[in-house]
């Protein structure tokens, strides 16, 4: 999956995956200068079955991760069923302190 371009569009809130000129993927969130909360995973019906998903969430994750600032809410059942998948992942994400 070289052949593809991962960008975060800051002012849309979405993580955007293109394969040469086609969007295949996009993650959508939100953020709140603390945590983003990844809130859907989508991708256009006839790229689906390619791994699209998978790899916008790694690679959102992966910016996550570099930044080092923010925690992650996984909304979207998919992002959630990713980091089950990827335990090695689970430091970012965000818990809930006992009130």
């Amino acid at each position: 999956m070289s052949d593809l371009r991962f960008t975060d569009e800051k002012d849309a809130a979405r993580y955007t995956l293109h394969r040469g000129d086609d969007l295949v993927s996009v993650l959508d969130y939100n953020d709140d200068g603390r945590t983003v909360a990844l809130t859907r995973a989508f991708t256009i019906p006839t790229f689906r079955g390619q791994g699209y998903a998978a790899e916008v969430v790694a690679r959102a994750v992966a910016d996550l991760e570099a930044r080092g600032d923010r925690t992650v809410i996984p909304v979207c059942w998919y992002v959630a069923d990713w980091f089950d998948a990827h335990p090695e992942h689970g430091a970012l994400l965000h818990t809930r302190r006992a009130s």
